[in-house]
């Protein structure tokens, strides 16, 4: 219980840009080094902790905790998530305006969002080499890539979520009729 939580207390506390920039962590941890889980099911896990409410971070501290242990392990990876950030935040919140005023932690800030992009940009290219090569997943993969950026070349203002469970629905239906076909010429 121990090492889970502090598994992601680390993980929590040495990643910076929130939970799309932890992917890249948590591959290397969880699936590499501490082998807890494969990576299609971290591709799983990615895509529960994304369609459900809340961070994606702590979705998926509380997946593996509770993969690992049950409810109590993923009470301990929560709060081992959490808790670096917790404490920062509070006392950055302290010395906020005074902080930011200082010009090396400006600089500091900005090269950390280039390193944040680096790693998001990882994350998202480890999920496409992972997304199988037949025609409907790479297909709404175009479609929902080019949505996004048009969306975003015209700064309007919709929710990502919509665009999952867009997705969804469209396999379900398209994989529940190709089923139902295979189902009907047996």
């Amino acid at each position: 219980m121990l090492e889970l939580f502090w598994t992601f207390f680390k993980i929590g506390l040495f990643t910076f840009g929130g939970g799309y920039a932890m992917i890249a962590q948590v591959k290397e941890t969880i699936v590499e080094k501490k082998q807890w889980m494969t990576e299609d099911e971290l591709v799983q896990m990615l895509a529960i902790a994304e369609s459900t409410p809340g961070p994606i971070a702590i979705n998926m501290a509380t997946y593996v905790g509770y993969k690992r242990k049950g409810v109590l392990g993923s009470a301990l990876a929560t709060c081992g998530v959490v808790l670096p950030s917790l404490v920062i935040i509070y006392v950055i919140s302290l010395f906020l305006d005074a902080f930011m005023r200082f010009q090396p932690v400006a600089w500091a800030f900005t090269g950390i969002k280039c390193a944040v992009a680096f790693l998001i940009l990882r994350a998202g290219y480890g999920l496409f080499k992972k997304l199988p090569r037949k025609v409907l997943p790479m297909s709404m993969f175009v479609v929902v890539m080019g949505i996004m950026l048009a969306l975003e070349l015209f700064s309007v203002s919709f929710s990502s979520v919509f665009l999952i469970l867009a997705g969804g629905l469209i396999g379900i239906v398209v994989y529940g009729i190709m089923g139902a076909k295979k189902g009907a010429v047996k």
